[in-house]
């Protein structure tokens, strides 16, 4: 039996309103550090583990899912204009920031899993200085990390139809270029470019074949050169409504310290399959979908070759996924359990998912502790990343982990102002803008966000539609109020960088633009008023399909200067945005809280009991 819509999304909005309000209890976590002694010898070089960049496509049809009614309650349903138009910055500047450094993303790419989100993260993949790895996360391959929808179905099922509409531009109905059926990016669909995207390395991955596009097809590929970045991968690629089952697995070898007498293997793990059910059974059990990760037995047969011949070779194994540890599912962590204990040394877990970043140690299901490591996001305060090292003490049989808290100043960071510091001294003060005045248009507009929000009740009265058909019109003016904002926000890139945005007064405009000046553009449609629901729709599509076709061309911004200020914005907005939340709805991302998980600790050890 299919449970109706409005009552699942009821249920996953009183879900999550609870998780709002319950308790906080930080997790045990490692405790202070043993004396330091010569012992420790340096396994690894660095590399940069980061997550949850949520690229987020924001000019789709609207949908109930993330009208701002929802971030009234719920915060980040719908972040602040600059996150959505700058926030893939911080990933590039991450990357570039540390030339020398692959880099492991730890999931969430993507947030609504668009094609468009897709592609415009591949194109910043594509330009990193270093290898990297990308784990996949329950954002990458369901529709805001939640629903699972059997696309080839869609004609009997109408929830599939929303996840396309939502990744459509809302743009003029004879846009067939962006009015496909195919918008939206399923798990299949991710691994299949992930793939692809490796194989076209063909001096890196020798051998590695890009899925075809449809079809079950199960990848083993292991790399013929030993000393490289990826080293193999085990995948399980599934059509139709199985399609959230598929897995993506990754053996990484981590790149070697000239002393190091071993290498170190991560095993990157995909702890998103979901399964058909994730839309109904999660929200029933009053958990928020998506928030629970599942490694199902295939994934752990895939892999179990891996850690015995690291066994064989005398290698060091970390494993990493994109769902923290607690958050897996107890069978999951039961066969991973029973899959680390084949190691005969430390154990550490690297994960991201939270948003909030800290590290822990957990020692139920086995005797021997696992020390986790879990970064923060890319895309909500505490915006961070690490820079990870490892070393080992062979005497002491201890694991040392430095994960530098990233950007730091001249110190290491030990407060959210110190991380802010520098984030603005890296990349605001590159900008050329003064800081007051970015802080200014930054705290405009995410006052104008929270301000445009709607009601509960408004939401609730929407799900009379089509029954009503103006039940809709709140929908759409919440919509519209948020293009607005993202004009104003490009209408701001313009004035702020002048010359430096040449690849945007170059673009053709469509043709109900008052001339060639796409500030013009903007300009005019922010004074355009309209009367009635069809009206507002086709305004709002103008609006929605201008934010778009300017959004594409940001990436073409390419001077220091330019993205150094886009950095800046997005930065300063999420800081803002979280200032303006109480602590009773950050999730648990309080600076007091953080500090509780040891979220500012740079480096931690673990032993064999």
């Amino acid at each position: 039996m299919k449970i109706p819509r409005p009552f699942v999304q009821a249920c996953l909005l009183g879900a999550l309103l609870l998780a709002g309000c319950t308790g906080f209890a930080p997790q045990p976590g490692p405790g202070a550090e043993p004396e330091p002694g010569a012992g420790y010898r340096l396994l690894t070089t660095p590399f940069i583990a980061l997550g949850d960049t949520q690229e987020h496509v924001s000019t789709g049809y609207p949908l109930h899912d993330n009208d701002s009614a929802v971030d009234a309650y719920v915060e980040v349903a719908q972040r602040p204009p600059e996150q959505t138009l700058f926030g893939r910055r911080l990933m590039e500047w991450a990357l570039h920031s540390h030339p020398d450094a692959p880099f492991i993303h730890l999931g969430d790419v993507m947030d609504l899993s668009c094609r468009i989100e897709a592609g415009r993260m591949t194109r910043i993949f594509r330009g990193a200085p270093r290898p990297g790895a990308i784990l996949p996360g329950n954002h990458d391959g369901l529709m805001f990390g939640i629903y699972s929808y059997n696309l080839l179905e869609a004609e009997f099922d109408p929830d599939a139809l929303r996840w396309n509409k939502a990744c459509r531009r809302g743009a003029a109905p004879d846009d067939a270029r962006h009015k496909t059926e195919h918008e939206a990016f399923t798990k299949r669909d991710f691994i299949a470019l992930y793939i692809s995207e490796h194989a076209r390395q063909t001096a890196d991955h020798p051998g590695l074949n890009p899925p075809p596009a449809a079809g079950t097809h199960v990848a083993s590929w292991r790399n013929t050169d030993p000393r490289a970045f990826l080293t193999g991968i085990e995948a399980k690629l599934l059509d139709g409504i199985a399609y959230a089952d598929s897995y993506l697995a990754q053996r990484i070898r981590l790149p070697r310290a000239p002393e190091a007498d071993r290498d170190v293997i991560l095993i990157g793990l995909d702890t998103n399959q979901a399964g058909p059910l994730v839309s109904t059974w999660d929200t029933l059990m009053g958990r928020s979908p998506g928030s629970t990760g599942h490694i199902h037995p295939d994934q752990i047969a895939a892999i179990a070759h891996w850690v015995d011949e690291a066994v064989a070779r005398g290698d060091m194994v970390i494993f990493a996924g994109h769902h923290n540890w607690r958050a897996l599912g107890l069978p999951s962590r039961i066969m991973l359990r029973a899959l680390m204990n084949r190691l005969d040394h430390p154990l550490v877990y690297l994960s991201a998912h939270t948003h909030r970043g800290f590290w822990a140690e957990h020692r139920t299901l086995a005797h021997r502790p696992l020390l986790e490591m879990n970064v923060s996001s890319l895309s909500d305060w505490p915006l961070a990343y690490r820079r990870i090292t490892f070393a080992y003490d062979d005497k002491a049989r201890r694991l040392r982990v430095k994960a530098d808290l990233l950007p730091r100043g001249p110190q290491p960071n030990a407060s959210y102002a110190d991380l802010l510091s520098a984030w603005e001294a890296q990349t605001c003060s590159a900008s050329g803008i003064p800081l007051r005045h970015i802080l200014d248009e930054d705290m405009a507009l995410v006052q104008q966000q929270r301000s445009a929000r709607g009601t509960l009740v408004e939401w609730l009265v929407q799900y009379l539609a089509p029954v009503c058909e103006g039940c809709e019109q709140s929908l759409y003016m919440h919509a519209q109020a948020y293009q607005d904002e993202l004009l104003r926000t490009l209408e701001q890139v313009g004035k702020d960088l002048g010359p430096d945005t040449h690849a945007l007064r170059t673009l053709a405009l469509p043709p109900w633009c008052p001339g060639t000046d796409y500030e013009a553009c903007i300009h005019s449609l922010l004074a355009e008023r309209r009367e009635g629901l069809q009206a507002n729709v086709e305004l709002f599509r103008r609006k929605a399909s201008l934010v778009a076709l300017l959004n594409d061309h940001l990436d073409e911004l390419d001077s220091h200067r330019a993205k150094a200020y886009m950095t800046c914005r997005a930065v300063q907005a999420a800081k803002l945005d979280f200032d303006a939340t109480d602590d009773a709805h950050n999730f648990d991302r309080g600076e007091a809280k953080r500090r509780a998980e040891q979220f500012f600790r740079i480096e931690a050890s673990v032993g064999m009991d």
